[in-house]
């Protein structure tokens, strides 16, 4: 009995080492910029054992993404808050903070997004719908009422939704090569959201003036 599951069980564990490595390897290097010959170095393997179970490199980084978009989960709390919130502001506020705590949560998760973006491509947006298209239609479900009312100044909620992926994935790169400094996403965050509240939000002591037109016109 234990000869045969033996060889099973060793298969497994090599499987999730290489898996392992290769994740952290990708998220750093991206899919050019590493070998097989590296993953089965820091997986602690033959380069034959990874070609065993992955014939191609790419199969490899197609396993390592659907594993690591699978672990994407979010806050059931922040969630019901959002559904419960009484003002567009705080809707929108609770929905960024379901974001950046979600990517905080996976940060190798987000290189390898940007990474398969320009090496990929096509892949890509097929695993993206199938492990994050429902979240991003649970979350675009309580959006909506805000911008039918006017109050979010938006047409369509998933692409709300992806600006906010992008302002907590970019802050970093933009504030550090523009300004020197590298501030968190809120200040962005807080930019945008003017935009999108407009000055008929109560919550907004100095809205831009390039937005007083459009409130006398509504």
């Amino acid at each position: 009995m234990q000869s045969p599951d033996s060889p099973r069980q060793a298969k497994t564990a090599a499987e999730e080492r290489i898996l392992a490595a290769a994740a952290g390897l990708f998220s750093q290097l991206g899919y050019n910029g590493v070998s097989t010959r590296d993953i089965a170095t820091a997986a602690e393997v033959n380069e034959v054992t990874v070609y065993r179970h992955f014939p191609r490199k790419r199969d490899l980084y197609m396993a390592v993404l659907a594993a690591e978009l699978g672990r994407v989960s979010l806050r059931g709390d922040l969630l019901s808050r959002i559904a419960q919130a009484t003002d567009a502001r705080k809707a929108l506020t609770l929905t960024f903070e379901l974001i950046a705590s979600t990517v905080r949560k996976e940060p190798a998760l987000l290189r390898l997004v940007l990474y398969s973006s320009l090496e990929l491509k096509s892949e890509l947006d097929q695993l993206l719908r199938q492990h994050l298209g429902e979240l991003v239609e649970v979350v675009a479900h309580y959006l909506d009422p805000w911008i039918l009312r006017g109050e979010l100044r938006c047409n369509n909620s998933k692409a709300l939704i992806f600006a906010l992926i992008a302002i907590v994935g970019f802050h970093q790169p933009l504030f550090r090569a523009f300004s020197g400094d590298v501030e968190g996403p809120d200040t962005t965050f807080e930019a945008f959201a003017e935009m999108c509240l407009g000055v008929s939000s109560a919550s907004l002591d100095n809205p831009t003036a390039a937005l007083q037109p459009k409130a006398a016109e509504a």
